[in-house]
């Protein structure tokens, strides 16, 4: 049976969390890596409803977009109105992952579902992602240690490549060293140069288990100072990144995508800046709360910014640089995100029951 741990290193592979923003609080967050998992809910966020319902459903995992305990939490007790849900998923012994602004910004996330849904052609990043997704760690090390140093680096983390696991490289050498006055190497004496048979130990290792992965090779390592090597891997054009802007197969103007994104994300009270019949091609995404990013979107020759979220003297920046702005809602431009993750999850995991949650509904409402 699948665990906890290996749905949230699947999410780590699909959304790495060096995509995520500086700020962010992404992975798994509350729970047991080791808890078997057969019923995995995925929601916008973890609210009193929609924990509920993961309860009485009895899911072992929630993915939630937002993560819980994102601001500093000095207790959680069973009576408070914030952290009382938390007693109650625990007791449950529910897990909670958050992939956050990392399934924003990476290839498939939900920027690109987003301009998919809008039929968006030639789509990039706003912003390129510069930071590595995966590291490279090389080790050193005498032959009858190597196992022990790979099976540490596994359950840490290390060794993943797509769908295969425990993935390494091994490689003889000679190795020199030279113990100073109060060294107390494993082999040979100090005081005088040592040559030893060593092999060279390569294993790729995600960026948010680098620091568990080099913890575990030392641990495991019988050597007093290890030789540990961490190469950072760059994918140059992957195609992930902060935002999306892309081109319409056929122009239109601003009036008339808003009404098409109004029907797509079933967002019937969504904000416009700009005039309805101003002429539309290049359009700019952002989910959520993205109005940050409308000079990225002028940067980069967009008519119009899509997002969910945005300020007030934002929407008269966006009137005075001349590019439109369409302000759909927080819940709308993600929700489909949600819902699209729930179907990879169980097209990774066919043996799991996962569905997006039922009950989650938009807390603003247009007034009829």
């Amino acid at each position: 049976m699948s665990t906890v741990g290996d749905v949230t290193r699947w999410l780590e592979e699909f959304a790495p969390s060096s995509l995520a923003e500086s700020w962010d609080n992404v992975g798994l967050i509350w729970g047991d890596p080791r808890a078997e998992v057969a019923r995995v809910m995925t929601c916008l966020t973890v609210t009193p409803r929609t924990a509920q319902e993961a309860i009485g459903e009895r899911a072992e995992l929630i993915v939630s977009h937002h993560p819980v305990l994102f601001r500093a939490t000095k207790r959680v007790r069973a009576d408070d109105r914030e952290t009382g849900m938390l007693w109650d998923l625990a007791r449950a012994g529910i897990s909670i992952a958050s992939p956050h602004t990392a399934f924003d910004n990476t290839r498939g996330g939900i920027n690109d579902g987003l301009a998919e849904r809008l039929g968006l052609l030639d789509v990039t990043p706003l912003r390129e992602s510069s930071g590595p997704s995966t590291f490279k760690v090389v080790v050193f090390a005498p032959r009858e240690s190597v196992e022990a140093i790979l099976a540490a680096a596994f359950a840490a983390g290390a060794g993943t490549i797509g769908a295969y696991d425990e993935c390494s490289f091994t490689g003889a050498g000679i190795g020199t060293f030279y113990g100073t006055e109060g060294s107390q190497p494993t082999v040979g004496r100090a005081g005088r140069r040592e040559a030893v048979r060593e092999r060279r130990i390569e294993l790729l290792c995600p960026a948010s288990a680098l620091v568990p992965v080099l913890d575990a090779i030392r641990k495991a390592h019988p050597y007093e100072e290890p030789a540990t090597d961490v190469y950072p891997r760059h994918s140059v054009g992957s195609g992930q990144g902060a935002g999306r802007v892309g081109r319409l197969n056929v122009p239109t103007t601003l009036g008339a995508l808003a009404h098409q994104v109004g029907a797509l994300l079933n967002a019937p009270g969504l904000q416009v800046v700009g005039r309805a019949e101003r002429q539309v091609e290049r359009v700019a995404i952002v989910c959520g709360a993205g109005d940050d990013f409308l000079s990225d979107a002028v940067r980069l020759g967009a008519d119009v910014l899509l997002t969910g979220e945005a300020r007030f003297h934002r929407a008269l920046e966006a009137e005075a640089l001349d590019i439109g702005l369409v302000v759909a809602g927080h819940h709308a431009t993600e929700r489909p995100g949600v819902e699209d993750l729930a179907v990879r999850i169980g097209k990774a995991f066919p043996a799991l029951t996962v569905w997006p949650s039922r009950r989650e509904a938009d807390p603003l409402r247009t007034n009829p």
